[in-house]
This record gives C-alpha cells, structure tokens and sequence, in this order.
C-alpha cells in the first residue's frame, strides 16, 4: 500500500452539478461529465478535516452511467432581488467509489502537535461510517449527496469494460495560498487544470503539482489557526494540548 492512511468511500446522490468555469459565462451552468478532483476534496473534507492536513484525491472510479438533465432554474438577480430563467444541466443518478488519502500540511508548522495520524485517520473512517460531519453535495448546494464506507473495486461499474475514454481539457482544482507546494504559489489562489482519462472506469488524478496547466488568479493570505486570541485551533479548546 503506497499510503497508510487511505480511505475509501462510495458517494450517490440524484443529481449533480461538476460546473465548467467557461458555461457560467452567460449565467447558466452545464456539468462536466466526471467529478473534478476540488468537488471530491470538497466532499472529503465536509466528512472529516482539519487544517494540519491535506486530502488528496487518488483516483474516482465511475459506477453509473453518465446521463444529463437539463432544468429550468429561476436563479435571484443579486443587484435587484428579481428571478432569472436559465438552464443548468445536471449528471443524474450519480454514483462514485472514492479512494483518497491525507498529508502533512507543512505550510501550518504551528499545528505540529496535531500530526498524530493515527487519530486522524480512525476519525475520517469513523465520520464517513456516520455520513460525514458537514452536508455532503455533489458540486452544487442544491445536489445532496451520501457517503458510505466501500472497498474500491468492488461490485460491478458501468464502464469497467471500457479501455479508455478522454474528456479533454478540464478543471482539476485550486490551490490556496495554505496549500502552497511551490514558490509560485505561495501567497497565491491558484487554478490547476488537467486531460483526464478514465481506463476501465477508473480516472487516476495527479497531485495538483503535477497538473500540465497553472493559472494564478490573485494574491491570497493564509488564514491565521494556533492560539492567537479568539483564534479556534481544535487542539488548545478540547485538551490535545497542555
């Protein structure tokens, strides 16, 4: 096992919404046809995280076909209150096994007390037994998602006998100025984006390091967690800590 500390979890939900940045233009929004590696971090931290480390995503295996649905959404303009119309497009009837595991964020030196992994690990597996600590949703609010304990692999995917399908260029994810990994990006919010193939129905993600293409979109401060005062740090509060 390369990582000690991995979790597996299956995540269903009826609808989702994997938004591309370039459908949003206009005021509507269309789904990619896989989950991007930040909704499936997103889903993995709403279940268990803390800021002395970092998920990261290893590899999504796709269980149900990939349909659409396109609805009629009458969104709130935010400059005079009033509906819009417009059409989101969703993935319907969604279903994905999830393998993931977690790092040492080495950009929070002040939270090294906490690096007992042990601990975290047991608790991540524990919350995702319970369904996660926070709401779980499938790339949008509006798309309730569930999370549940799988071994990955098991059972029969819709695309295990496939050999491979490419979705081209597409968004991986962000890369906040806490989760630097290079001198580019710290102090920096940065956009990763990558060429994802799924072989066999399963799509292998790089680290966002290793992702071809970086955008940097603007300057970005680490938020401040230890024991400054009125600052909650998790560890002082519940007696981690002496």
């Amino acid at each position: 096992m390369e990582h000690p500390n991995i979790v597996e979890f299956l995540v269903t939900g009826d609808y989702g919404l994997f938004s591309d940045p370039i459908m949003r233009v206009g005021g509507e929004k269309c789904s990619y046809q896989i989950p991007t590696y930040e909704a499936l971090k997103g889903i993995l931290s709403s279940v268990y995280w803390k800021p002395t480390f970092i998920w990261y995503i290893d590899k999504v295996r796709v269980m149900h076909p990939i349909q659409t649905e396109v609805k009629g959404i009458r969104p709130i303009k935010y400059n005079d209150g009033k509906n819009d119309l417009s059409y989101y497009t969703y993935l319907k009837d969604c279903a994905y096994q999830v393998s993931a595991h977690f790092e040492w964020n080495d950009n929070r030196p002040e939270l090294f007390v906490d690096r007992n992994e042990n601990k975290h690990h047991n608790i991540a597996k524990r919350m995702i037994i319970k369904g996660g600590r926070r709401d779980i949703f499938l790339g949008a609010r509006e798309c309730q998602g569930y999370v549940e304990p799988c071994a990955f692999g098991e059972g029969k995917g819709s695309y295990d006998d496939l050999p491979e399908l490419s979705f081209g260029l597409m968004y991986h994810g962000l890369t906040y100025a806490d989760e630097a990994y290079s001198e580019d990006t710290k102090g920096q919010m940065t956009a990763n984006f990558w060429r994802p193939v799924m072989k066999h129905g399963v799509i292998t993600f790089p680290r966002p390091e290793e992702c071809p293409m970086h955008k940097p979109l603007r300057s970005m401060e680490i938020k401040p967690f230890g024991y400054a005062e009125n600052n909650f740090s998790g560890l002082r509060e519940f007696g981690e800590v002496e």
